[in-house]
Parts: structure tokens; C-alpha cells; sequence
């Protein structure tokens, strides 16, 4: 085989490999595909930033933030621990039990990314399954420290 013909083949294979790679790396069908599994909207994803907002007024102006997980609790949350354990699934459903049912419940556990998080989801669920209509989730996709923490916005007693 001549070089010349190497060279197109080499070009051939390098352009057909980058041009996949561009597309994996580029594919609008990625996120919306994992977004899919998820119980939850864009409009109920809360971000941080608007929280941490809500926390600077009185405290009798505080929506009802939940840490269904295992994680520091944000200043003025109520701690329910990680509600892939059947005893804190069921400390979650007590503490909803007497609350009208269009109360802004606002749930995080910032773990994990959402993608791996085992709490996030059963939680919204029985939360949906209760009634509930004004639900958020805090949208911490990576984790607390990294969504959170590290942006300065406040825990408990701090």
C-alpha cells in the first residue's frame, strides 16, 4: 500500500473518530435522557441561591426545609436522616402527616449527585404520593459541600 493511500486512510480514521467524539461530547439527548428518570421537573428543582436568600429574613418567613439524608443539616432544616432507611422513611411521613397539603416542602440530601443519591428520590415520591403539591427540591446536583458549603451559604448553628 503506498503512503499516500496510508495518509487518506489515517485521515479518514481521525476525522471519523473526532467527529463521534464532538457528538458524544456535544449530544443534546444526554442530559434530558437522565433527567427522564427523575420523578421531579425543572420548575421543582429550587436553587440554592434563592434559599440562602429566604434564610436571611425572620425565621417566621422560613419555607420547610427537610434533610432526608445524611448530610449537615442548612440553617433552619429539620432533620429526618437518610430516607433510604425504613425508620427515617417513616419519621418523614409523621413529620408531613398533620401539614396542609399546598405547604412549600422543600427536601435535600446532597450526598451524591443526583444521579447516585438513594434518598432524594423515595422521598419526592412519598411526598407526591401524600398529596403534597408544593414541593422543591434543592438542587444540589453534585453534592452539599460542592452546591452549598462552598459557596458560603449557612448551616445550622453557625
Amino acid at each position: 500500500m503506498s503512503n499516500k493511500i496510508r495518509l487518506i486512510i489515517c485521515c479518514l480514521l481521525i476525522g471519523s473518530l473526532s467527529s463521534s467524539l464532538a457528538k458524544a461530547q456535544t449530544s443534546p439527548v444526554v442530559v434530558p435522557s437522565i433527567l427522564n428518570n427523575y420523578p421531579w421537573t425543572e420548575s421543582e428543582l429550587l436553587e440554592p441561591a434563592f434559599l440562602a436568600a429566604t434564610l436571611k429574613q425572620a425565621p417566621s418567613k422560613w419555607p420547610l426545609v427537610l434533610n432526608i439524608g445524611a448530610v449537615e443539616d442548612i440553617k433552619g432544616a429539620k432533620h429526618i436522616g437518610a430516607v433510604s432507611q425504613d425508620k427515617n422513611l417513616k419519621v418523614l411521613k409523621s413529620s408531613l402527616a398533620a401539614l396542609s397539603k399546598n405547604t412549600m416542602v422543600i427536601i435535600y440530601c446532597g450526598c451524591c449527585p443526583f444521579t447516585k443519591c438513594p434518598n432524594i428520590k423515595p422521598a419526592f415520591l412519598i411526598l407526591k404520593k401524600m398529596g403534597f403539591t408544593n414541593i422543591k427540591l434543592l438542587n444540589l446536583p453534585v453534592n452539599l459541600q460542592t452546591n452549598w458549603i462552598s459557596k458560603g451559604y449557612p448551616l445550622d448553628k453557625e
